[in-house]
């Protein structure tokens, strides 16, 4: 399967307001009544590295434009000044539109190394507060217009480091479904020695049920020791299509797919064995915060492909194409 790179990568840069003046990046998308709204992430500077969320339209899926002098949704909605809130993954159900999103609550200083992961130096804020450093749990923000975001619900515990929250787009079964990544939830009682994608339900998105494990590692040399839900699921004739990031030894991020049974997604019918998709461009092996890094946080069904967006490097946001039936047929 070939994923076809937009010719004006990277789509989305840095710059025009403070709040983004450093790097965007890991966006929501959706498609809606006509026009493309992205929910980047945005960071003014790296010291602190404060991240909010800002929003763009775009008529064609490939020209955006900055459509907030101010980020929509921040860490300060939240009760958290100093925090960041990151890696928008939106869906529209009934009419509304639910932003689930990721909270690192205290302040944090990023130093890359240009190598690969950068170094983080969190601020005594964690340690006056008893928060492990670097701990992020996960929410939704609602909104009936896309534009205007208030938080509705934590999907995950305050004591445990969650993300990856993705909402799927609709009710199954009558209930809402959402897929996790628990970092703690590992041992024998968990049924697994590393970190992997879970799936939790809900009546009212209020009270979620305990996550059930439905992947982990299989491919040491490219998933490395965890993987993580990477878009909001797409829903197709033949199941749900889930791409997920997997992370190797030398920090590279790459990029897998499953499909899962429509009625219940706990089943996974088929795997890609190799990466969908890795670093190649210049702009998705070098930037400002971590080198060699693809990931999708948004992926789209529009004319019959399957439109991904998906940050690099922490720096800029691109955009691939491939046709859902290729997509598909990757995964028979």
């Amino acid at each position: 399967m070939l994923l076809k790179r937009c010719p004006e990568n990277p789509i989305v840069v840095p710059g025009i307001h403070d709040y983004r003046r450093a790097s965007v990046f890991n966006p929501g998308v959706i498609y809606d009544n006509g026009v493309f709204l992205m929910y980047e992430r945005a960071a003014g500077g790296l010291r602190p590295f404060k991240t909010s969320i800002g929003l763009l339209k775009s008529n064609d899926g490939i020209h955006f434009e900055v459509a907030s002098d101010e980020p929509i949704f921040t860490a300060e909605m939240l009760g958290f000044p100093d925090g960041s809130v990151e890696d928008a993954r939106v869906v529209k159900i009934d009419g509304k539109f639910y932003m689930c999103y990721a909270l690192q609550p205290y302040a944090f200083d990023c130093w890359p190394t240009g190598i690969a992961l950068p170094n983080y130096y969190p601020h005594p804020q964690w340690e006056e507060n008893n928060v492990a450093p670097m701990l992020t749990r996960s929410g939704i923000a609602v909104s009936d217009d896309g534009e205007r975001f208030e938080q509705l619900c934590y999907t995950t515990p305050a004591e445990i480091d969650d993300r990856d929250n993705a909402l799927f787009p609709e009710k199954i079964d009558g209930k809402f479904a959402i897929l996790r990544r628990p970092m703690q939830y590992v041992g024998e009682e968990y049924g697994t020695d590393m970190p992997g994608i879970w799936i939790s339900y809900s009546d009212d998105l209020l009270e979620w049920s305990n996550p059930e494990l439905i992947a982990t590692a299989v491919e040491p040399a490219w998933e490395g020791l965890k993987i993580g839900a990477a878009a909001t699921p797409l829903k197709t004739e033949k199941g749900w299509i889930v791409l997920y990031h997997g992370v190797d030894a030398h920090s590279v991020y790459r990029v897998g797919a499953l499909l899962l049974d429509l009625n219940d997604p706990r089943k996974v019918l088929a795997r890609t064995r190799h990466p969908i998709m890795e670093p190649e461009a210049y702009y998705e092996k070098f930037g400002l915060v971590i080198n060699n890094t693809v990931f999708p946080t948004a992926n789209l069904i529009h004319n019959g492909e399957i439109y991904i967006y998906y940050g690099c490097c922490d720096t800029s946001i691109s955009l691939a194409t491939v046709p859902l039936g290729e997509m598909l047929s990757c995964l028979e």
